[in-house]
């Protein structure tokens, strides 16, 4: 491609523990790829929030701090924050923290996690409906997975459980959303009519956002509220396209957006050639696997020494491996370009997994060259 891109380049770092290593180097890993990425131009550096498994972030506010102290100029924030298991006021305070130390620089992602357990083991969270793979100019949306199974398995009962306080109950992810914006602005009321105002938090200049997966709760509260919206085809391939549409379909200008503002997530993995990429992607469908198979992220697998995938594994898996982006530069960046043109993004957000520090540096480095990021200079 190698031409300068409508819209900017941003990062998804989950921190992932490789198999052989250990924590404290995926975190010194993360630290080191948030320098490196800011160097090579792109916009933001995002951490996820993931607990009991191989990854290492979960933590995310106290990440982000460490990621902030060792760059600047990159945004670095969340995302995204699971508001299930935490409350609105230590939400603000914390990022409002983070953005006393590190002004203008701080972005708060947030998610639901409780509440759509809740709503797998009520059944008020519908599943998709079955179809067939379409290809959408160009753009592959297989059909929808549905986390029913997965949410309400006993170790997603246990971890949750830990997760919050004897007999605490997720509370409602708009009141919370809703919380954490009157935090912000001063305005906050407790239900007896007292004035509570946040110390970190008031006033921050945060930049706040919604992500989701669907056409569901939070694509709609996003619109309404007149917030920014990440949208995870990464995560959830076969229903991004709606859930973009319908965030777009209930938006409402806010005094912080005058118009829609998407950034849709891509999972990618980019070498120098094409057989070498496939080669260093091989063991993520068994990582993804580990996952919707209800173990948890394992620590990442070796393409040298994992067998391959039984067919019925893949068959767990496949949405998710066919829509990896993985290839040479222009390989990569034209399915990149296939996903903004469908999905009309303002922004994308890439998150690279491979089981080699180096590799994934690598790969971030020639997809910013191919992107035509300014500040990537020839080898």
């Amino acid at each position: 491609m190698n031409a300068v891109n409508p819209v900017p380049l941003s990062v998804l770092d989950l921190s992932p523990v490789s198999k052989g290593s250990s924590v404290p180097e995926a975190l010194r890993n993360t630290i080191d790829l948030a320098r490196h990425v800011e160097a090579w131009g792109y916009k933001r550096y995002w951490v996820a929030e993931h607990h009991f498994v191989a990854v290492a972030s979960s933590a995310p506010d106290v990440l982000i701090g460490a990621i902030a102290a060792a760059t600047r100029t990159i945004r670095i924030g969340a995302a995204a924050v699971q508001l299930g298991h935490n409350t609105a006021i230590g939400v603000v305070e914390s990022f409002g923290t983070l953005d006393a130390l590190y002004p203008g620089r701080i972005d708060l992602g947030l998610g639901r996690s409780g509440q759509r357990r809740a709503e797998a083991l009520t059944g008020t969270d519908p599943e998709p409906a079955p179809r067939a793979t379409e290809i959408r100019d160009g753009l592959i949306i297989p059909p929808p997975f549905s986390p029913a199974k997965l949410l309400s398995s006993s170790r997603s009962a246990a971890s949750f459980g830990i997760l919050q306080q004897p007999g605490a109950q997720s509370p409602d992810f708009t009141q919370q959303v809703e919380d954490i914006l009157a935090f912000l602005d001063g305005t906050y009321t407790a239900p007896d009519g007292t004035d509570l105002h946040a110390s970190p938090g008031e006033g921050a200049d945060l930049e706040l956002w919604v992500f989701g997966s669907s056409a569901g709760p939070s694509a709609e509260l996003a619109g309404r509220l007149g917030l920014p919206f990440g949208a995870n085809y990464h995560v959830s391939p076969g229903t991004t396209v709606e859930a973009v549409e319908a965030y777009r379909s209930a938006f409402r200008p806010s005094p912080i957006l005058r118009k829609p503002y998407v950034v849709v997530s891509a999972d990618a993995v980019v070498a120098d050639d094409d057989a070498t990429a496939r080669e260093l992607a091989s063991t993520y469908g068994h990582w993804t696997h580990s996952i919707r198979s209800g173990h948890g992220a394992i620590p990442y697998p070796d393409p040298e020494t994992t067998p391959p995938l039984t067919d019925e594994e893949r068959a767990l898996v496949d949405d998710r491996i066919v829509t990896q982006f993985v290839g040479a530069p222009s390989t990569v960046a034209e399915r990149l370009d296939t996903l903004r043109r469908v999905t009309d993004a303002d922004e994308l957000v890439v998150t690279s997994v491979t089981h080699g520090h180096e590799d994934r540096l690598r790969s971030y480095e020639l997809l910013a060259r191919e992107w035509g990021l300014a500040r990537v200079r020839a080898a």
